[in-house]
């Protein structure tokens, strides 16, 4: 299984792998509780989190 977007290529959108790996999961928890209907073409709420943040759709904060 490949990982799309690549994890090297996904690291530069944050500071560090930290700050990414908490912006993935708040954004895929989010996907999950509110947008049941992208869930309906079988991907997973992490890997369309992901795609997000690496498309640029998404932003990750600093707290």
């Amino acid at each position: 299984m490949l990982i799309d977007p690549p994890i090297d290529k996904l690291i530069t959108k944050a500071e560090c792998r930290y700050a990414l790996t908490v912006a993935v999961a708040k954004r895929a928890r989010t996907i999950q509780a509110q947008d049941k209907d992208k869930l309906v073409n079988g991907e997973k709420p992490i890997s369309i989190a992901c795609k997000e943040i690496y498309e640029g759709k998404q932003k990750i904060q600093r707290d």
